[in-house]
């Protein structure tokens, strides 16, 4: 293999993973310092969606650091913070909204419980202390964010480390077909059980991200979910870090479903990739009541609002809304599910194809019929990433979505600037990956 990293001081993530040196990017291809391009097919994790290399993001970025690159946020407000906030109040579903700007998904999730805690406490609820949330789920890997998460392996090292947080099954139609209502139900009776009085929040993604694999509810779900909440004075907490900034045709997953959170996080697309970035977005009516009854938010963090990652988050909007990529997601992902239904629906060990916008999934099974997963020691998924990764193609894999140890998963979530001819090249790529491992 030509890779020759790892090796020297790096302390890498996977240590024993070979991999290439970057170059640079251009668009959704990205180069190595061996000339070899790849074609991003997952946007990182589902990060880039302006494309790489763009001219607006970078001039915006270099004009914010001529101008101040750091002040703190406690001492100073700075003109692209208070401009971008403007201008998200106008794209997210809360009224009157208000932003809390931290570095990365698992910072805003941490956040979000806390001001979800502290809410409640504004509001007299003091003995609310539980956040309900989902088996196979991914919200983060700090350890507040892992007490959320339902990903077993990732939390098995740290169990005796974790805070109990009550977890229900989620919405996942391949393997558990009942009905959105019912699915949702889940959540009453886990309220129930611990008692209303304790229940801070619940936490979900509205579509799920990197664990199932863009597995989505049906239309019943998530309104459901917003009146059981309502009915019990429970904060509903969208986790939009993966599936918002038009990731799956819409601006926000939720949009699919037309239901307001009490709170949104996001961060992944925020500022594309470009500068790490993330919001906690509240409602005003919320965050004035808190300041009236605590004071203050009781959370900080060195970087929060940071200048230059809110002037990078303005030109991606900028960018999304000019080149209207929010609308090319979704016709690009429907015409990147015809493709990979072309390649794959007959395939005997592909099990489910599933996705909205340019985030789709397939689940593989050692047996279509019975939905069988390949056992976790073949680890499938990241043989058939590797493959692609060779033919330079970059996919996304999972594994432990039947089971939380068994089922493999391959995402595809490619910057949304993609056209017709692209989507052709990956989806061609990908089925020669599938067909070297599979047959």
């Amino acid at each position: 293999m030509r890779y020759k990293h790892p090796h020297g001081n790096v302390f890498y993530r996977k240590m024993a993973h070979a991999r290439p040196q970057i170059s640079h990017g251009e668009g959704i291809y990205l180069f190595d310092d061996q000339g070899q391009r790849y074609i991003d097919g997952s946007g990182g994790p589902l990060v880039v969606n302006v494309g790489h290399g763009h001219p607006q993001v970078t001039a915006a970025i270099t004009r914010q650091l001529e101008k101040v690159a750091y002040a703190h946020a406690t001492m100073f407000t700075s003109e692209p913070v208070e401009q971008l906030s403007a201008e998200l109040a106008e794209l997210v579903p809360l009224p009157d909204a208000r932003f809390f700007y931290l570095s990365s998904g698992s910072e805003v999730i941490e956040a979000a419980i806390k001001l979800a805690r502290q809410i409640q406490q504004a509001r007299g609820e003091h003995g609310r202390h539980l956040i309900i949330s989902r088996w196979h789920s991914y919200h983060g890997m700090s350890l507040g964010a892992l007490s959320v998460s339902g990903r077993p392996g990732l939390r098995a090292p740290y169990l005796p480390m974790l805070r109990h947080m009550p977890h229900i099954a989620p919405p996942y139609p391949y393997r558990d077909p009942v009905s959105g209502r019912e699915a949702a139900d889940r959540l009453e009776q886990a309220i129930q059980h611990y008692g209303a009085a304790n229940v801070v929040a619940f936490l979900a993604e509205p579509i799920s991200g990197a664990s199932l694999g863009a597995a989505a509810p049906d239309d019943e779900y998530w309104p459901r979910i917003r009146q059981i909440c309502d009915q019990y004075g429970i904060l509903l907490i969208a986790d939009e870090v993966l599936v918002g900034m038009g990731r799956t045709g819409r601006w926000w997953g939720l949009d699919h479903w037309q239901v307001t959170p009490d709170i949104m996080v996001t961060s992944k697309g925020l500022a594309g990739g470009y500068f790490p970035f993330g919001f906690v977005a509240a409602k005003g009516e919320d965050v004035n009541l808190l300041q009236a009854e605590l004071d203050d938010f009781n959370h900080g963090g060195t970087f929060s609002h940071h200048a230059v990652g809110a002037a990078a988050a303005r030109a991606v909007i900028q960018i999304i809304q000019e080149e209207k990529l929010v609308e090319n997601s979704a016709g690009m992902g429907a015409y990147l599910g015809q493709a990979l239904r072309h390649a794959f629906s007959e395939h005997p060990h592909i099990g489910d194809i599933r996705g909205r916008g340019l985030f789709w999934g397939l689940e593989m099974a050692l047996d279509r019929k019975t939905k069988r997963p390949f056992p976790a020691a073949r680890h499938l998924a990241w043989e058939i990433w590797q493959a692609a990764f060779d033919r330079g193609l970059i996919v996304y894999y999972s594994q432990g979505c039947a089971d939380g140890t068994n089922g493999d998963l391959i995402m595809l979530g490619p910057p949304l600037i993609i056209n017709q001819a692209q989507i052709d090249e990956m989806a061609g790529v990908l089925e020669t990956a599938v067909q070297a491992i599979l047959g």
